[in-house]
């Protein structure tokens, strides 16, 4: 649980899974830089940020922008002081084939969704390195284990932070650094992204099946800034995108070449001219959640798993011992070897 009063930047924090971790660094006294484009939307979450206990200040600027985002990092530091934790989540996406994508469109989004979270990095590091201390985390996805089409400026652009990611992990641990980055890779979540995100598709975008609430993400974000974690994998589809991308990568590009069109669509047509966020704000009351509410999950036991896997460890250590019918010295031997094993968490 991060310690009250520590400064948190959150990009894309006006809507979505952004605005959600917000919340819930709220819920545990922080002060949260808020960051995204539209003003009006970031000022009611601000407003929320202190009706559950934490503080908050409001931060116009385009994270593909980096002396915005670098002003903004400023800005947050002036009134709160050193930022602790910084979030990479602002996003942006077209669903499109690409050969009917412009290029335009196509660097927009690998601006937005790679370069924003490069930007970000940049500011964090400045500022915790001479420090030697501090949390970054890159709101990753599926998508950058397992792409699907339709999507492939924001595949790309995920897969591109994944890499970026790993070559900069390799640079601090080689300085000794302690500053820790990891990567918390999402399932499908219930975001309005999906009525704002610009598309070439008939019907209106989903995100897909199955789906998880914001606050899943959220919970696994906050976590992650307090747990010295490499990667963290949210939701069982998450895992199953990992796995199977590994050894039936052939099996599921053919699989989502039929079922991946669909699959990204509701049955309701869209309408083609309508407001979308890429190169602009679409204005209105958007809040974490998009309008999937009633086929989305709350909770996952996945993660449940993840964040207690040392406790699984040792019942399932301890549960052999017994079904084994060992002695005393014996089990003794077991518990000390995981209780070891404990104290190594931090380095797995």
């Amino acid at each position: 649980m991060p310690k009250t009063g520590t400064t948190v930047m959150v990009t894309g924090a006006s809507a979505g899974v952004g605005r959600a971790v917000a919340q819930a660094f709220a819920r545990q006294g922080a002060y949260i830089g808020l960051l995204s484009r539209d003003r009006e939307r970031l000022e009611t979450v601000r407003e929320e940020v202190e009706q559950l206990g934490g503080k908050a200040i409001v931060l116009v600027a385009d994270v593909a922008n980096a002396e915005e985002v670098e002003t903004a990092a400023v800005k947050l530091e002036e009134r709160f002081g050193p930022i602790g934790i910084w979030i990479n989540n602002a996003m942006s996406s077209v669903f499109s084939t690409f050969m009917e994508m412009t290029a335009d469109e196509f660097k927009r989004v690998t601006e937005v969704t790679y370069l924003g979270m490069v930007h970000g990095t940049r500011s964090a590091l400045s500022r915790m390195l001479p420090r030697n201390s501090g949390c970054i985390i890159q709101v990753g996805s599926a998508l950058a284990e397992r792409s699907i089409p339709l999507q492939s400026a924001y595949c790309g652009a995920k897969h591109a932070v994944r890499g970026f990611t790993d070559s900069l992990r390799c640079e601090l641990l080689h300085d000794r650094s302690k500053v820790h980055i990891t990567m918390v890779h999402l399932p499908a979540m219930n975001t309005p992204q999906f009525s704002w995100v610009k598309s070439r598709l008939p019907n209106h975008p989903q995100p897909v099946p199955p789906i998880f609430q914001p606050e899943v993400a959220a919970d696994a974000i906050v976590w992650a800034s307090q747990h010295r974690r490499r990667e963290m994998y949210v939701g069982m589809p998450t895992v199953k995108a990992m796995w199977g991308n590994k050894f039936i990568a052939g099996l599921l590009d053919r699989y989502l070449a039929r079922k991946g069109y669909s699959g990204q669509q509701t049955g309701e047509p869209v309408e083609p001219d309508r407001p979308d966020n890429l190169w602009q704000t679409v204005k209105g009351n958007f809040g974490s959640h998009g309008i999937f509410d009633n086929r989305s999950h709350a909770s996952s036991q996945e993660l449940w798993l993840v964040k207690h896997k040392w406790l699984m460890l040792a019942a399932a250590g301890t549960g052999l011992a017994m079904a084994a019918g060992a002695g005393y010295e014996p089990f003794m031997r077991r518990y000390r070897k995981v209780k070891f094993l404990l104290k190594l968490k931090k380095w797995l």
